[in-house]
């Protein structure tokens, strides 16, 4: 059984091993929200040289895709007025319709199952292979932040696309250790960061919808 720091241990690892480079490696980072990627910023800006991929068709409706993108960028020049970090951000074409049709089957799954590794994997793959095709050393994903989401089968599902892919090696994170989920709430607050109320998918938003319409009549 792998011990619950086994995937943040192996990230310390590989920054161990390129920390002393003479130049900093090239990271395509996806994220899927301003607030999940705060943590995972402040931590990899130091080590790589960060590009960061918007490609989340997951999300439902396109104001909620919209106001999610909007609060990334709100970060990003946060991020450059305080710590100079000037981040390149790759926005990709929303489709919400298609990008569903691999998640209807599972739609009556609970939140955390079948449905949401299928959604991690279309996002991360289709990123892994842009960091690939562009000559990215390293590919990563900020989805492990969240207590909600399987860091173990984020991780997983990387070491998969690594083999799948010829040049982008990738990087192994549960950025929720060593305070990294508190660490970037604290970056949230401090930024007034809006702070969604759902995953993200059309599902998971209906399950919003209905656990808000049980919390107004009880």
């Amino acid at each position: 059984m792998v011990n619950k720091n086994y995937y943040f241990e192996k990230s310390m690892q590989i920054i161990d091993e390129i920390k002393d480079l003479p130049q900093k490696p090239k990271l395509l980072l996806h994220v899927c929200c301003g607030p999940c990627a705060c943590y995972p910023l402040t931590f990899l800006y130091e080590y790589f040289d960060v590009t960061i991929m918007y490609n989340n068709s997951n999300i439902y409706p396109k104001d909620e895709y919209e106001h999610r993108l909007g609060e990334l960028k709100k970060l990003l020049k946060f991020y450059k007025r305080d710590h100079d970090y000037d981040i390149r951000l790759i926005e990709c074409n929303y489709d919400n319709e298609t990008y569903t049709k691999d998640l209807e089957p599972y739609k009556n799954m609970p939140e955390g199952q079948t449905r949401c590794f299928i959604c991690y994997e279309k996002r991360m793959d289709e990123a892994f292979k842009y960091a690939d095709e562009n000559g990215y050393d390293y590919f990563a994903t900020v989805m492990s932040i969240s207590r909600y989401k399987n860091a173990a089968k984020i991780n997983e599902i990387g070491e998969k696309l690594q083999l799948k892919y010829k040049h982008t090696k990738f990087l192994y994170a549960d950025f929720k250790k060593k305070n990294g989920e508190i660490i970037g709430k604290q970056i949230r607050a401090k930024y007034d960061l809006y702070d969604q109320q759902y995953c993200g998918c059309k599902y998971s938003y209906e399950d919003y919808l209905r656990r808000t319409k049980e919390n107004e009549t009880n």
